[in-house]
């Protein structure tokens, strides 16, 4: 508890610090655990040190756990790869998803959306750096899918989410980060009724650079939870 406790203080200090060097306001950045292959436990430990945004990556892991801590008022993001046979779950419990990158899955979250709940925030993701291992919309034709998913009655189109390629240099981290913020500024002209206020980007070792670029949620895993057990994988 002590050390989850430390660290999620710790990453709250590295982020403000950050909005600070970029003139910015602590409150306008998000903090997302990334909490795929933990446990439920840990989770609960992170709640009780104010944590309340959660991002999952893998579908029935995310559920188990949604079960066993559904006595928490936890915000829940979908943020892997999205199979379309399973948008209905995905629908059903999250309230944000940030790995929507064709429309066909978006349309079967809309339509999967329960009429209890409100729209689904979703981000598109954009292959930035346009790497063929990656998932993402190319940035040329992210307008096109922008568009379309905006008119889906069940879907809040609320920005765009990017895992840009590996690269150490702090310098060299802001550029693809500065290009998405970019896309996102032409959206917001290109849609001006969509309510397009967030850039989902930045991880552990690339967080700073993404604030320093407008990062409004940032994905932070290793450097809150530590290194993974991929062992455990559901």
């Amino acid at each position: 508890m002590t050390q989850i406790t430390d660290r999620l203080d710790q990453l709250r200090v590295q982020i403000a610090t950050a909005a600070e060097h970029a003139k910015r306001q602590p409150q306008s950045i998000n903090l997302l655990a990334v909490s795929k292959t933990r446990q439920a436990d840990e989770l609960r430990q992170a709640w009780s040190a104010r944590q309340r945004d959660f991002g999952e990556n893998y579908l029935q892991e995310a559920l188990d756990k949604i079960d066993a801590l559904s006595d928490l008022d936890i915000c829940w993001h979908f943020i892997g790869p999205i199979q379309s046979n399973k948008t209905r779950p995905i629908a059903e419990n999250f309230s944000w998803v940030h790995s929507v990158d064709r429309f066909k899955v978006a349309q079967r979250l809309n339509d999967q959306r329960p009429a209890s709940l409100p729209p689904l925030n979703i981000c598109l993701q954009v292959n930035i750096s346009e790497e063929a291992s990656k998932s993402g919309v190319l940035p040329a034709e992210l307008t096109a899918l922008a568009t379309e998913v905006a008119s889906l009655p069940n879907i809040r189109l609320r920005g765009l989410m990017a895992i840009p390629a590996s690269d150490a240099d702090p310098q060299r981290q802001r550029a693809p980060f500065a290009q998405l913020n970019a896309l996102l500024q032409g959206l917001q002209q290109q849609l001006p009724n969509t309510p397009l206020d967030t850039l989902s980007m930045g991880m552990s070792g690339d967080m700073e650079a993404a604030i320093l670029e407008g990062a409004t949620i940032v994905r932070i895993g290793t450097a809150l939870f530590g290194p993974r057990d991929y062992s455990q994988q559901q």
